[in-house]
């Protein structure tokens, strides 16, 4: 086998690979005897079927085959050896002629090959990244006061629907003919919830100010959600295709009336956010919020640094010439139900990304960041304890984050991309210690901000 390799250019890349008999015949006749063993045909014990009939039979197809297995294997040892760092897969070269495997060997193959650009990047503590601490103030701790009051609070009767409250009704939802009766046949939905405050269009809210348990209100439900069929469909127990056909009045009876009550900020709150860690008084509380929130800041503020580190590397490794054509054709044949148009769409913001993992790549070996499994373990645990943290949930233990964490890892897309989680985490903990940090305290809102500019 001869292998040659053109890159004149240092990113298109064609490879000739000229396949000689001797370098498939082994694997042909391997296959072929062990197809023999197996082989069912009519009119032959397994095994004593005649070679020459089982080179008619399935010789063509065995020798494409075994071509097709050498011919991956020696390319990728060629690119292994030879250090070519490749992007995407190689495809067949434009303008060549497919090889005709029924004549006899030698078959010449011939691939183009994206090649990644060649560049360097260093990072030393004269390097300044933008580091952006974020203060923990009372304002942001007496919202967190409010919130877990607020996912530990309960209803209680009330004798008068307000609206500056978090009423709920309960009634009886009956719908109405042309002349205001009840619509023979129509729908109708016993102790039907709603809760006037979401209703979206001010004169419909309005009917229900100051409605008691009793009262009757005649209302539209189709004009009180408008562009919202799916909350009609709801309210109504209905298909969602069906909320066209129901676009008059309903009468709605109110039955009960309910009012939101948050829990007094006390022991049994405390206890119920953060059980058995014995906080007896406010402040106590209000100071463990405050490291929980110290503890989340310090990954926003590391996510934050990663985006500004990646803008701060792109500039400084400056433009890079990729293989587009090649790219093109390579992101096409990974897409192909979504066709050319697609390509063309989405080819540049495809090279940005391309352009990051590469400089990430060099970061990550310059800075002696390599992933283990317990790294991806961990990212997916620091997952899982997010989630849970945005349902109030900030003391999981630690033998029910392991087990999520193992439920997750089960997927294949969800351990690649928590791989690319624990990549940037090692790196960004990598590159703080080595550049020099600008660092900037800033409020939440401040910090919010930066995102959108």
């Amino acid at each position: 086998m001869k292998i040659t390799f053109e890159n004149p250019d240092k990113v298109n890349g064609l490879m000739t690979i000229v396949v000689e008999e001797a370098d498939y015949s082994q694997e042909v006749e391997k296959t072929l005897k062990d197809y023999r063993k197996h082989a069912n045909i009519p009119g032959f014990r397994p095994g004593q079927v005649p070679m020459s009939l089982i080179k008619r039979k399935v010789g063509p197809q065995v020798k494409a085959d075994s071509i097709n297995k050498v011919l991956g294997e020696q390319l990728q040892k060629y690119i292994i050896d030879n250090k070519i760092q490749m992007l995407g897969q190689p495809m067949a070269a434009e303008g060549h002629e497919p090889v005709d495997l029924e004549k006899d060997a030698p078959y010449e193959f011939k691939f183009d090959i994206a090649v990644a650009p060649e560049f360097s990047i260093e990072l030393t503590d004269k390097d300044k990244v933008a580091y952006y601490d974020i203060t923990v103030d009372d304002k942001i701790i007496d919202q967190q006061v409010d919130m877990f009051a607020s996912r530990s609070g309960h209803y209680d009767k009330a004798d008068v629907y307000d609206p500056n409250e978090r009423d709920m009704l309960v009634g009886d939802l009956r719908e109405l003919d042309a002349e205001g009766n009840t619509l023979e046949g129509g729908i109708e939905v016993s102790e039907a919830k709603i809760m006037p405050q979401f209703i979206k269009v001010d004169d419909q809210r309005k009917l229900f100010d100051g409605a008691k348990p009793g009262d009757i209100i005649t209302w539209n439900p189709r004009e009180a959600y408008p562009e919202n069929d799916y909350e009609v469909s709801s309210l109504l127990k209905i298909e969602k295709d069906k909320v066209a056909e129901h676009t008059g009045n309903f009468s709605y009876q109110i039955t009960e009336i309910s009012r939101f009550v948050k829990a007094e900020v006390n022991k049994d709150l405390f206890e119920g956010v953060y059980p058995g860690k014995g906080i007896e008084t406010e402040q106590q509380f209000r100071d463990a919020i405050a490291e929980g929130l110290k503890s989340q800041f310090a990954t926003d503020s590391d996510y934050k640094f990663l985006q500004d580190l990646r803008k701060y590397a792109e500039e400084k490794v400056g433009d890079l010439t990729f293989p587009e054509a090649i790219l093109k054709r390579v992101m096409l044949q990974n897409n192909q139900d979504k066709g050319a148009d697609f390509v063309e769409k989405n080819f540049d913001a495809s090279i940005k990304e391309l352009k990051w993992h590469l400089i990430r790549e060099k970061l990550a070996e310059a800075n002696g960041v390599k992933i283990e499994d317990a790294d991806v373990t961990n990212a997916a645990k620091e997952m899982a304890r997010a989630q849970f943290a945005q349902y109030g949930m900030n003391d999981v233990p630690e033998e029910y984050l392991e087990n999520y964490a193992k439920e997750m890892l089960k997927k294949r897309e969800t351990v690649d991309n928590l791989v690319e989680r624990a990549i940037d985490h090692k790196l960004t903990l990598a590159v703080k210690d080595v550049v020099k940090l600008d660092k900037k305290s800033v409020t939440l809102d401040e910090f919010n901000k930066l995102f959108s500019e």
